[in-house]
C-alpha cells in the first residue's frame, strides 16, 4: 500500500549509528586502565549483596518493634529493605570514588562513579514511583525511567533516540515513529497518574467538608475525575501527533452506537447523575428495593452498591432506582417505626397488658427513649385479645429482624413474670368418612335392618 512503507534508509542509518556508538563504548570499557574498575565494581556488588543478606533480618526485626510508627513510615522501611543491596552498593561506590579522588587521578575512578550514579538514579526512581498506585503502570514507569537514566548517564541517549525516531511508518502526511509512541505513552501515563493523585486529594478534601452534601461530594469528585482523565488522554494523543479535529467524525459514530447498542449503559449513566442531583439516595442510607434490604455503600457511575446485613453486596443498576419503587428508610431522617402484633388471654387486664408491653419495649437498648412506645388493642379475636405494639429506632442499618426479636423476648419475659397468658386456639378434629363407615357397618349387623 502506498505511503505505508517505513523510511528504510533513515532507519538503517539510525541503527548503524547506534550500534557504532555502543561498540565504541564497549571498546572504551575494555581498556586496560578500566578493567580494574570493572573488577572493583564486581567486588562492590558482591560485598553489597553479602551485607544486605546479613542486615535484612535485623532491619525487618527492628521495623516490627516500632509499634508506634505510622503506616507510611513502616512502608518506607520495607521499601528500603527491598532495595537494600542497591542502596549499599551506591553508598560504597561513592565512598570508594571519594577516597580514590583524594589519592589519585579522577579518571582512575570514572567508571566506578558512573556505576554509583546509575545505582543512585535507580534508587531515587524506585522511591519516587511509589506515588503511582496502579501496579502495572508503576512497573512500566519504573522500568522506562531506569532505561532512560541509564542511557543518559552512559551517553547513549542521542543515538537511541535517533534509532527509535528512524523506526517510523508514514500515513500520508502523518508520520508515526517508535519514539513518538513512547513519548505518548510516557506523557499519558504520567498524566493519568497525576490525574488520579489529584482527584484522590480533591475527593479527600471534599469528604472532609461538612458544608457540602454527600451526593454533591460524590458528583463533584466524579466530574473532576472525568475532566482530569479526559485531559490526560487528549494530551497523550496530542503528544503522539494525532489531529484532534478528526475526533469529530469519531464522536458522531460513537453517538450512533450509543443510540442503538448502548441504551442501557447510557441510561444507567444518566440515571446516576439524576440520583446525585436530586439527592433521593446517598451513601449511608438504608433502603429496600424488591427483596433487597441494606445500606448504600457507594454510588457508582453505573450502579449503586448496597450491602446487606449478611455481608452480601448487591450492585443495583441506577436505572432501577430511578424508574422503580425504592423504600428509603433514612431519606429525611433516621427514625424508623416498627410494629409488632401479639395476643393475650381474655382473663388478663388489657390495661395491665399494655403497660407491660410498653415497659418491655422500653427496656431494649435500641428502642428510642425520646419517642415512647405505644400499645393499643387491635381487635377481639376468637381466642385472644389482639394488640399492636409500636416503637421507634434510629439505627435501621443495624437491622430490623434482630430488634424485633429482642422486643419479643422482652415481652415473653414480662408476661411470664406477671402471669400474662398468650393463648393458642384448641381445635377438635373429627374424621367424617370414618364415622359414616362405622355407622353403616352397625346398620348391617342389626337384625331386621332392611
Amino acid at each position: 500500500m502506498e505511503g505505508l512503507d517505513p523510511d528504510v534508509s533513515a532507519m538503517t542509518a539510525a541503527l548503524q549509528g547506534a550500534l557504532l556508538r555502543v561498540a565504541g563504548f564497549v571498546d572504551s570499557m575494555l581498556l586496560p586502565m578500566r578493567l580494574y574498575q570493572l573488577a572493583a565494581i564486581a567486588v562492590l556488588l558482591a560485598i553489597s549483596w553479602a551485607l544486605a543478606r546479613a542486615l535484612s533480618p535485623r532491619w525487618t526485626g527492628w521495623l516490627r518493634s516500632r509499634d508506634g510508627w505510622p503506616k507510611w513510615r513502616l512502608r518506607l522501611g520495607l521499601l528500603v529493605d527491598r532495595r537494600l543491596t542497591l542502596i549499599i552498593f551506591a553508598l560504597l561506590s561513592w565512598i570508594v570514588v571519594e577516597v580514590m579522588t583524594q589519592i589519585t587521578w579522577p579518571s582512575r575512578s570514572q567508571l566506578i562513579a558512573l556505576a554509583a550514579a546509575i545505582a543512585t538514579g535507580w534508587v531515587v526512581i524506585f522511591f519516587v514511583a511509589r506515588i503511582i498506585r496502579n501496579r502495572f503502570l508503576r512497573r512500566l514507569v519504573t522500568w522506562g525511567a531506569w532505561i532512560w537514566i541509564t542511557l543518559l548517564l552512559l551517553g547513549l541517549l542521542d543515538e537511541t533516540t535517533a534509532a527509535l525516531d528512524g523506526m517510523a511508518i508514514s500515513f500520508g502526511e502523518f508520520r508515526l515513529s517508535a519514539l513518538t509512541v513512547l513519548k505518548g505513552l510516557v506523557i499519558t501515563g504520567l498524566m493519568i497518574a497525576g490525574a488520579r493523585m489529584l482527584s484522590g486529594i480533591v475527593a479527600g478534601r471534599l469528604a472532609a467538608s461538612q458544608d457540602i452534601s454527600p451526593t454533591m461530594r460524590v458528583l463533584t469528585a466524579k466530574l473532576i475525575q472525568v475532566v482530569l482523565f479526559s485531559l490526560a488522554v487528549v494530551m497523550g494523543l496530542k503528544a503522539v501527533g494525532f489531529d484532534l479535529t478528526g475526533l469529530a467524525v469519531f464522536s458522531g459514530a460513537v453517538g450512533v452506537g450509543l443510540g442503538f447498542g448502548l441504551q442501557k449503559v447510557v441510561s444507567n449513566l444518566v440515571s446516576g447523575v439524576i440520583i446525585l442531583l436530586d439527592k433521593s439516595v446517598k451513601p449511608g442510607d438504608v433502603i429496600s428495593i424488591g427483596d433487597t434490604f441494606g445500606w448504600i455503600e457507594e454510588l457508582g457511575a453505573r450502579y449503586v452498591s448496597v450491602v446487606t446485613r449478611d455481608g452480601k453486596e448487591y450492585l443495583i443498576p441506577n436505572e432501577d432506582l430511578v424508574t422503580g419503587q425504592v423504600v428509603n428508610w433514612s431519606h429525611s431522617d433516621e427514625f424508623v417505626r416498627i410494629e409488632l402484633s401479639f395476643g393475650t388471654s381474655y382473663d388478663d387486664d388489657p390495661h395491665r397488658v399494655s403497660e407491660l408491653a410498653i415497659e418491655a419495649a422500653s427496656s431494649v437498648p435500641r428502642v428510642m427513649s425520646d419517642r415512647r412506645p405505644v400499645c393499643w388493642i387491635n381487635g377481639f379475636g376468637d381466642s385472644s385479645i389482639d394488640y399492636v405494639l409500636r416503637f421507634w429506632i434510629e439505627d435501621a442499618q443495624g437491622g430490623l429482624a434482630n430488634v424485633r426479636g429482642m422486643v419479643f423476648l422482652a415481652l415473653w419475659d414480662r408476661f411470664k413474670a406477671n402471669g400474662v397468658q398468650i393463648p393458642f386456639p384448641q381445635r377438635e378434629v373429627r374424621i367424617l368418612g370414618q364415622n359414616a363407615a362405622n355407622t353403616g357397618q352397625r346398620a348391617q349387623e342389626t337384625p331386621g335392618g332392611d
